[in-house]
């Protein structure tokens, strides 16, 4: 198969076998974009955990200090007072009405909030919301009365770590125009907050592998030693 002018130059540049600084690893992200729109960055880490066990199902948040980049668009279901809250904080929809347009199929948002008293209408559409990983959560912060602070938090930045079956966990960290520095600190705070998040259970190493890349380019693996 010809190789790409592109692919050679990701060939040339990268050492795919080597363990980058967290610096560098940024670096070569940016180095290696060749794309014309702002892609995202991705960061994926393989944890020595096995999910099947309730106590290493890990699932958390953590607001980034640089945001991720994106627009998120927020739903909040609720009612009464709560509404007009959530709507000064900046939601885009506002209401329980939305809940026949999500039977009906609508899913143009990225997350939802949703007061208590909310919770056993959503409760029914598990099957829909779930498998998008939309459904509100008191863990991740999305199932509260306080609705004005959770619409914030995720406008600004906030995002949820949740681990897959094979045991990685997958986190946009920015975006390719983002200053190195602000990447880094992004990743830095991610890895703080599964730090913290390591169940006792867990023998051996926690962290198996690292590697941060861009929507089109490679996976470039990270020194676990240069985050702490």
């Amino acid at each position: 198969m010809k190789m790409t002018k592109n692919s050679k130059k990701v060939n040339a540049d990268l050492d795919r076998m080597k363990e980058y600084s967290l610096e560098d690893a940024v670096k070569m992200v940016k180095k290696l974009k060749f794309t014309k729109f702002d892609e995202s960055v991705d960061l994926a880490m393989n944890l020595g955990v096995d999910p099947r066990h309730a106590d290493q199902n890990i699932r958390v948040s953590t607001s980034l200090p640089h945001g991720t980049g994106k627009d998120v668009k927020v739903l909040v279901v609720t009612q009464g007072p709560k509404e007009k809250e959530a709507e000064e904080a900046g939601a885009d929809y506002v209401g329980k009405s939305y809940l026949e347009k999500i039977k009906g199929g609508w899913d143009d948002v990225d997350k939802i909030i949703a007061t208590p008293d909310m919770m056993s209408e959503l409760g029914k559409l598990g099957k829909v919301l779930g498998p998008k990983g939309l459904m509100p959560n008191p863990k991740s912060g999305t199932v509260t009365m306080d609705v004005a602070a959770a619409v914030k938090e995720l406008k600004a930045g906030k995002i949820e770590l949740r681990v897959e079956k094979t045991g990685i966990i997958h986190a946009q960290c920015g975006k390719s125009s983002f200053e190195e520095t602000a990447l880094v600190e992004n990743i830095k705070t991610i890895y703080d907050k599964i730090m913290k998040a390591k169940p006792s259970s867990v023998k051996g190493t926690y962290f198996k592998k690292i590697t941060v890349s861009s929507t089109m380019g490679p996976g470039i693996k990270v020194d676990q030693g240069t985050i702490r």
